[in-house]
C-alpha cells in the first residue's frame, strides 16, 4: 500500500490548525505529521484527532526547519509521498489528491501547487507585485520557470524527498527547493490549487521587508554554498 504523509509545519496556529486536520480528515485518508515550531502553549494541547503524529520543536527555528523535520521523520515512517500544507487555513485539503496522483502517475518527482495555473487568484495588489518579481528572480537564479515557487502545498515523490535537503532554517526555504530540484535534476510541474484569504492569513503573511530580506538569504546561500 502506498503510504502518503501530510506535514503541516506550524507556529503558535492555535486559530487555525484543528479546522485544517478536520478538513484534511474529512478529505483524504492520509497521515498527518504536524510539527510545533515552538509553540507557546505547545499546539498538543488542541490536538484531539486520534492518529496524528505530533512533533514539537524546543524553540521556534522557523518553517523551512519545520518542513525538514517533517519529511525526514516521514522518511523515517516510510512514506512513499509526502506533501506539505499550511497551518493557517489558506488550502484546500480536496487539491491534495490530485498533487498525489500526479506523482503516484510518475508525472513528476515534485508536483508544485499553484495558484496562478488555473483561473486568476483574488488576492491582494502587493502581494501579486512581489510574487511577480520573485518569479523572475527564481527564473534568473535557477533557470525555472515556475508561476508560483512559494505556495506551501506541494508533493514530493520519496525519491525527492529523500535527495532535497532544506539548510534555510525560515522562509527561504521555497526558494532553496527550487534550487535543489534544478541541482538533482527532478523532474518537476505545477497543478492549480485554490487558496482562500482571510484577515488572520493575510495578517500571518509575508511583508514586502521580510520578502526581499528572503530574497537576499537566498542570493548569499547559493554564493557561498
Amino acid at each position: 500500500m502506498i503510504k502518503v504523509f501530510i506535514v503541516i509545519p506550524a507556529y503558535n496556529e492555535q486559530q487555525t490548525l484543528s479546522a485544517v486536520i478536520e478538513g484534511i480528515m474529512a478529505s483524504v485518508e492520509y497521515e498527518l505529521v504536524i510539527v510545533d515550531d515552538g509553540s507557546d502553549p505547545p499546539l498538543a494541547n488542541i490536538i484531539h484527532q486520534p492518529g496524528c503524529h505530533i512533533i514539537r520543536h524546543a524553540i521556534n527555528l522557523g518553517q523551512g526547519a519545520a518542513l525538514q523535520t517533517g519529511i525526514c521523520y516521514s522518511l523515517q515512517k516510510g512514506a512513499d509521498i509526502i506533501v506539505s500544507f499550511d497551518a493557517d487555513g489558506q488550502h484546500d485539503p480536496l487539491d491534495i489528491k490530485p498533487l498525489v496522483s500526479a506523482v503516484l502517475e510518475g508525472k513528476a518527482d515534485v508536483v508544485m501547487g499553484s495558484r496562478f495555473a488555473g483561473e486568476a487568484p483574488q488576492m491582494p495588489f502587493m502581494r501579486k507585485i512581489l510574487i511577480h518579481f520573485a518569479r523572475i528572480f527564481h527564473f534568473l537564479l535557477t533557470g525555472l520557470w515556475m508561476s508560483d515557487a512559494h505556495n506551501g502545498i506541494r508533493a514530493l515523490s520519496r525519491k525527492a524527498a529523500s535527495k532535497i535537503q532544506l539548510k534555510e532554517n525560515r522562509m527561504a526555504h521555497a526558494t532553496e527547493l527550487i534550487l535543489e530540484i534544478k541541482r538533482h535534476s527532478l523532474k518537476w510541474m505545477e497543478l492549480p490549487v485554490t487558496v482562500h484569504y482571510s484577515a488572520y492569513s493575510r495578517k500571518k503573511g509575508q511583508s514586502s521587508a521580510n520578502s526581499i530580506r528572503i530574497l537576499f538569504d537566498v542570493v548569499l546561500h547559493k554564493l557561498f554554498r
